[in-house]
């Protein structure tokens, strides 16, 4: 098929698009930038020039490419996330997810796009009561904190209006927390320094429970919801949730730095907001059974206790 893949440079695209071309796939990049078109070539793929924020140039893009899949891959986060200003550290992803989105859509429209696949998150975006870990059936949080909830109106624009397209098959990705190459969980990322560094701390009693995801897992079930996925919602996260006073000392301990500080949950509310203590404290994790069920997908990193120790060697 021919699959147009809008973030083919960003730290899954890096991964997923070497992948469609070995799986036999005709494959088109598209970046904002001239400059990153040899980068798209050094993957394997045709490169295509559009800013996702330009209506006009997306619809030419995608006019010129006429795929029959778009992968909408699209983040703005290279800067890092400012916990205490999370909507601000997300403006420029929202926008991706909610106009960005809207663009994709209305281009694969008139070309008569099969297939719709988009990136979401899965974690934080849950509703932070019952059980510790989500399925797709289970609510979004109805009452985030004022910091994250221009965050989330973006998410939930960007999973209605693709599942809710009725012209093409919309397959909506909620990824765990990405580790790995290109990540700021990788060997030499930023969040991994702050560990090593022990300025990572746990707050309060760190019960808020993450789903983490390698991303090359990522890019594994990206392929298979491009190739067979069927319209709706897919956690893609590991076989192993957990709370942040589990994982957090045993990552420092895999990456051999000192165990994190405790920090009580109101000094760090005021050190890292409401949105870091809701991320430490109060948020759900997600079950893979759906994706492992309906898209024959299994992570090769099952648990991140075996993807951060491999991580650290």
């Amino acid at each position: 098929m021919k699959v147009l893949v809008a973030g083919a440079t960003g730290a899954l695209g890096m991964q997923l698009v070497p992948r469609l071309v070995a799986a036999g796939h005709d494959v088109v990049g598209m970046t904002r930038s001239t400059s990153r078109c040899d980068a798209v070539r050094a993957l394997g793929a045709t490169a295509v020039v559009a800013d996702a924020l330009d209506c006009e140039a997306v619809a030419r893009a995608v006019g010129e490419v006429e795929p029959e899949v778009i992968v909408h891959q699209l983040t703005a986060l290279s800067g890092g996330i400012d916990m205490r200003h999370f909507d601000r550290s997300f403006a420029q992803t929202n926008r991706l997810r909610t106009e960005g989105t809207d663009h994709l859509l209305s281009a694969g429209h008139a070309v008569g796009v099969r297939r719709f696949v988009v990136q979401s998150y899965a974690g934080w975006p849950f509703a932070r009561t019952g059980g510790p870990v989500k399925t797709e059936d289970h609510p979004l949080d109805p009452a985030p904190v004022p910091t994250m909830r221009s965050t989330l109106d973006a998410i939930r624009h960007l999973e209605d209006v693709v599942v809710g397209a009725d012209w093409t098959t919309g397959v909506v990705l909620r990824y765990g927390g990405f580790y790995g190459p290109g990540t700021s969980m990788a060997a030499d990322g930023e969040y991994v320094e702050l560990i090593r560094k022990r300025r990572f701390p746990v707050l309060g009693d760190g019960a808020g429970v993450w789903s983490f995801l390698h991303i090359e897992d990522a890019a594994e079930a990206t392929v298979a919801a491009v190739q067979h996925g069927r319209r709706g919602i897919y956690n893609i996260v590991d076989d192993h949730p957990a709370p942040v006073a589990e994982w957090l000392p045993a990552v420092a301990g895999a990456l051999g730095a000192k165990p994190p500080h405790r920090v009580p949950r109101a000094l760090g509310r005021l050190l890292a907001g409401q949105a870091g203590a809701v991320v430490m404290t109060q948020v759900r994790g997600a079950s893979n059974a759906k994706a492992k069920r309906e898209l024959g997908w299994e992570p090769a990193h099952a648990s991140w206790r075996d993807g951060f120790t491999k991580l650290a060697a």
